[in-house]
């Protein structure tokens, strides 16, 4: 079983705390990511929302692990209904007038894996469109 955790890095030409703002301000993530009915990156603070695909909606379910105001948030992921558990880190490092994110989601491997929206390919197609296309986009847009 591939218990390698999914990683991707992207740079982009915004401030970290432009950034910061992005992947925690529920109004600003709804522009991007899911639509959150709230938000706070606050360790414990549990936040739902529906994702996947044309088939099949699921009710994810995340709790907030870890903050480091500007430069790190950690939460759980879990479905509804489905056994597992995984975890994903956001983590960004300034860089002059830009930032790098790298984005981790660990326990992959516990979620079903006869279930093809589960499979580590259908996340890395999920993750690379947000993290490389719908972020990206969002905050290099004038």
């Amino acid at each position: 079983m591939d218990t390698t955790p999914f990683v991707i890095e992207r740079t982009y030409n915004a401030p970290a705390d432009k950034v910061w703002q992005a992947i925690t301000d529920k109004d600003k993530m709804k522009q991007w990511y899911f639509n959150l009915d709230a938000f706070k990156p606050e360790v414990g603070f549990e936040f739902r929302f529906d994702g996947g695909s044309e088939e099949i909606q699921y009710h994810h379910i995340c709790k907030i692990t870890e903050v480091e105001p500007g430069k790190k948030l950690t939460y759980g992921w879990r479905y509804d209904g489905y056994p597992g558990e995984s975890f994903v880190t956001w983590e960004l490092f300034a860089e002059g007038d830009k930032t790098r994110v790298k984005l981790t989601h660990t326990g992959l491997e516990t979620f079903p894996q006869n279930n093809k929206d589960f499979a580590r390919e259908s996340f890395s197609k999920g993750w690379t469109h947000i993290v490389g296309k719908s972020l990206a986009e969002y905050l290099e847009k004038k």
